[in-house]
């Protein structure tokens, strides 16, 4: 779509390699044609794998390879421990079925790979559509069939919602292959037959597929609750799906049933607000998705992983509850999310970029929905910047006057209606007690809500007067919504909602400025629909860097460690020219895609010399590798050539350059050691010039610009790779280059360098130069880069299409005028003189949703049993098929262990009686008396001898 033609969606099911971190957090793993599964190990390969589909794609969210298999590797890995039944009956959906609630009259569409049409777990599949380009509805995978047995199956591994119309939209072939104009076809069709509950276990990371995204605000716009699965590129935070990252969306993660997340499970923030702005919450909510059982293809049962699997799971309790209220015109996408999200259980020690608002609680749920008024509401619905973790990493480092302002963007949910507005404008409330006057709040807000949602930016600073101040600060935002009345002209056509949003913080007098560190996140590009190359060649499985780099989400370790060593990191969302430089000891640049404009070029250079310090970890830019790891998108018809390399090493020469700095078009890699430390250098560049009385270390690397050409393998001896200079003006600030930024890059490191960060910090801090490398007998000359040419920018790159910095123009691409810098407009106070609550998340209740209510039936919870799973056991041993369906097959788990303990006890009284008898009449004898054949049967089986109890 981003050429206009369609976008090709592929799953994958080639078997995984688990061999290291980065494939086993990957579940989404792309196999380029012609590679070896297993490639990690042999790197002399044909680079002309990498003329492949290109892989921009939704895929299935099942967990690689094990899905497919009943008893895969993740399963396989708990035979040893009990595994409950029925996630439906975990989660205590037999207590609604006892009050006759079944999913009767709820209209469920699952877009997935089909259904075969006479399966026999399901009883009510009212149609089966096929949008692909094979002639069959058929499912020839199982994906389709397990999800849709988790919503719906009737019997054996139960689902939650037996007697609800299923609709099968068969929208990926047997090949695993879709695209974004089949979704959409089928999309309309969904609206055409007024589908009440959608589920996609399906995604990707392409956010900006904008005919896609459009068309999920229109299916929710004609009130179809989509619920879809977060991911399963866990345990990197940043690597959220779409179409679940939508506002409009239920996206769903995963846990295990030990209400762990799962490893697997996507973490957020959202990055489609980046960098001017700050991601939103999701997942929304977790479920179980770690060994769950569903219907297997043909018949039976088995058990998988992966958030494919806990999205159903969420849909089919959607499709129960909405079964449950008597007014469906109270249903739709905003108050099912409103009742989900108020009633779900929050796992401790979790933070809301892992578990959203909790676990899915389904009685909880139930009574909410059931007493349910149309209202708006906010998620999160409160700001506490002093509690953690729920809510890292805001609350991981205090705010304090001068800083950047932190940022927290707010879902507003509206229930009232598909469209809303924000009457007036958000008022600020701070409670003077509370010394909720030494913050200023800054509010953005959607113009117009739609569809049932919008946002609201609230934009946190200290006052001027608590610049040397320490404590808790509170106060309240207050927003009212409002919402054309549907079919009630008694209240004036609109109905208006009016919520609070308490904010909560910590404040702390200014720190010195050698302790704050400015994070560069301008430069660095969010997902782009171009190619950027990965940052480590070596990761051929997927050449495309897909995330955007932030400290919250690929450089979260190092963001925690730089916390843990006392400095204070804020992030820069404007431009070089929008900060005060006499404020921040440290400007740090991390793997820069971005140009830079003029202005930024001039005043980095006078912030340095009036005392500013740079820290540049760099990457690879080689045009000769660009062009060598191009590949054939077969959609578009085109050639894909990469828009940059690792980093813009061209752009970021150009900012170094008054100093006499460059980096390099090499491209190397290896082990070494380091002041006493290993170290990887992955894909990274040497240092081609440097001022004669810097300080430059180099190491023993090989070529593996070489390998990728030619296949060819060379080692090459004193490659700089660190560079550290004070600059020479009075008062000058230091300056230090490192060539590779995989060494603190979660996505795919190998050995860390957060000594080399700390080290570097010292030097650019304090101007301590660590004995360690300025003794080191690594040290050389530095560099006077005259033996070979520095890098030059790829001829024909699109950059411009995606830079900030870019504009096209006849020729080369130039600069556009600078932006203005973000400037806020703060609320004017409305003070109250009245104290805080005490604990906020308490606090934060729906209006008029009185639990009370709403009384659950005296029903005994139903415990199913449990035993381990055999390997390779069929998963059809759990109900006989010829019970009845629907909601009496839960009685059977009671029914069955009851009838044989009554057996076994009239056998042993049968037995007690007679050997009373032969003792007190020793010379009579009876005939032997046989078991009676009904109670033979009502004995349980053996795990391994395949046969049912029957009844």
């Amino acid at each position: 779509t981003h050429n206009g033609e369609k976008t090709q969606k592929e799953m994958k099911t080639q078997a995984m390699c688990y061999s290291g971190f980065s494939a086993f957090s990957s579940g989404q793993t792309v196999l380029v044609d012609g590679a070896s599964p297993c490639n990690d190990t042999r790197w002399v390969q044909k680079w002309q794998s990498w003329q492949s589909s290109r892989p921009l794609r939704r895929t299935s969210l099942s967990l690689g390879s094990g899905f497919w298999h009943a008893t895969g590797r993740h399963s396989s890995r708990r035979l040893l421990r009990a595994i409950p039944r029925h996630v439906a009956q975990i989660l205590q959906a037999d207590v609604l079925w006892q009050m006759g609630h079944t999913g009767s009259g709820v209209k469920v569409a699952v877009f997935d790979t089909g259904l075969s049409e006479k399966h026999p777990h399901f009883k009510n599949v009212k149609e089966r559509t096929n949008w692909t380009n094979e002639k069959t509805l058929d499912d020839g995978l199982g994906h389709g069939t397990f999800v849709a047995g988790v919503i719906a199956s009737m019997r054996e591994c139960q689902g939650f919602a037996p007697d609800s119309e299923l609709h099968i939209f068969r929208v990926f072939t047997n090949n695993q292959v879709s695209y974004t104009s089949w979704f959409l076809d089928a999309f309309n069709y969904a609206i055409l037959k007024k589908i009440d509950v959608l589920n996609l276990s399906i995604g990707g990371p392409d956010f900006m597929d904008h005919p896609f995204v459009d068309k999920v605000w229109e299916l929710t716009a004609n009130k179809v609750i989509m619920v879809s699965a977060i991911g399963n590129d866990g345990p990197l935070y940043g690597t959220l799906n779409n179409p679940a990252d939508q506002m409009d969306v239920i996206g769903v993660g995963g846990i295990d049933f030990e209400d762990n997340i799962a490893r697997f499970s996507s973490r957020g923030m959202t990055t489609w607000e980046l960098p001017g702005g700050y991601g939103r919450v999701k997942p929304d909510i977790v479920t179980y998705g770690s060994g769950v059982r569903g219907s297997g293809l043909k018949e039976g049962c088995r058990s998988l992983s992966g958030t494919s699997v806990a999205s159903p799971v969420v849909a089919g309790a959607v499709t129960l509850l909405a079964s449950t209220v008597l007014n469906r015109e109270l249903v739709n996408p905003a108050s099912m999310k409103q009742a989900l999200i108020a009633s779900a259980r929050r796992l401790p020690g979790v933070n809301m970029f892992e578990q959203g608002h909790g676990k899915l609680d389904l009685l909880r749920a139930y009574q909410i929905l059931n007493s349910y008024k149309p209202q708006a509401s906010l998620s999160p619905s409160y700001i506490d910047l002093t509690e953690c973790p729920y809510m890292w990493p805001y609350c991981s480092q205090p705010i304090y006057y001068g800083g950047m302002p932190t940022i927290v963007n707010v879902t507003i949910l509206n229930g009232m209606g598909v469209t809303g507005r924000i009457v007036d404008k958000p008022i600020w409330q701070p409670y003077l007690p509370q010394n909720g006057d030494y913050v200023d709040v800054a509010v953005s807000y959607s113009p117009v809500l739609w569809p049932w949602a919008g946002y609201l930016a609230v934009s946190i600073s200290v006052a001027k007067k608590a610049a040397s101040w320490e404590g808790i600060a509170q106060g309240h935002v207050m927003v009212t919504v409002a919402s054309p009345a549907e079919n009630d002209s008694a209240i004036g056509g609109e109905m208006t909602s009016t919520v609070k949003l308490p904010v909560k913080v910590k404040i702390v007098p200014t720190p010195p400025r050698s302790k704050r560190i400015l994070w560069d996140q301008y430069h660095n590009l969010r997902y782009p629909p171009g190619y950027f190359p990965r940052d480590n060649l070596r990761m051929k499985n997927d050449p495309l860097d897909w995330n955007g780099d932030h400290i919250h989400t690929n450089f979260r370790d190092m963001y925690q460690h730089l916390r843990s060593m006392g400095y204070f990191v804020e992030v820069l969302g404007a431009p070089i020219t929008c900060f005060d430089a006499s404020q921040y000891g440290t400007l740090l640049m991390v793997d820069s895609e971005e140009e830079y404009f003029p202005e930024e070029i001039t005043k980095l250079r006078r912030d340095i010399d009036n005392g500013l310090s740079l820290i540049i970890f760099s990457d690879w830019y080689n045009t000769s590798v660009m062009r060598k790891v191009k590949f054939y998108d077969e959609n578009t018809r085109q050639w894909w050539m990469p828009d940059t390399g690792g980093a813009n090493v061209p752009a970021l020469n150009d900012l170094i350059s008054v100093w006499g700095m460059a980096f390099s078009d090499g491209l190397y890699e290896g082990d070494f050691t380091m002041a006493d430390h290993d170290m990887y250098y992955a894909s990274g560049c040497s240092i081609a010039r440097f001022p004669e009385d810097g300080i430059v270390i180099a190491q023993t690397l090989k070529d593996q610009g070489l390998e990728v050409l030619k296949q060819e393998t060379a080692v090459v001896e004193n490659v700089p790779v660190l560079g550290l200079y004070q600059t020479p003006s009075e008062g000058g600030g230091r300056i230090a280059l490192y060539g590779d930024s995989n060494c603190i890059d979660d996505s795919h490191r190998q050995k860390d360098c957060f000594w080399l960060l700390d080290a570097l910090l010292q030097y650019t801090s304090y101007s301590m130069a660590p004995p360690s490398l300025t003794h080191s007998k690594n040290r050389v000359v530095p560099p006077t880069g005259t033996d070979r040419p520095l890098p030059q920018r790829l001829e024909g790159n699109h950059l411009y299409r995606y830079s900030k910095v870019l504009e096209a123009h006849l020729g080369d691409p130039k600069p556009r005028p600078l932006p203005a810098c973000p400037h806020l407009s703060w609320a004017k106070p409305q003070p109250l003189n009245e104290t805080a609550p005490s604990n906020l998340w308490k606090h934060q209740k729906l209006l008029s949703v009185d639990m009370d209510k709403v009384v659950l039936p005296n029903v005994r919870p139903y415990r199913p049993q449990v035993r381990p799973l055999s390997p390779g056991e069929s998963g059809a041993w759990d109900i006989p098929g010829g019970i009845m369906p629907g909601r009496y097959n839960q009685e059977v788990g009671q029914t069955i262990p009851m009838f044989a303990f009554l057996g076994a006890m009239v056998v042993l009284s049968f037995f007690v009686v007679q050997l009373t008898k032969a003792k007190s009449k020793p010379k009579r004898r009876k005939p032997r008396v046989k078991r009676p054949l009904y109670l033979q049967q009502q004995q349980p089986q053996t795990p391994h001898s395949g046969k049912n109890p029957t009844v």
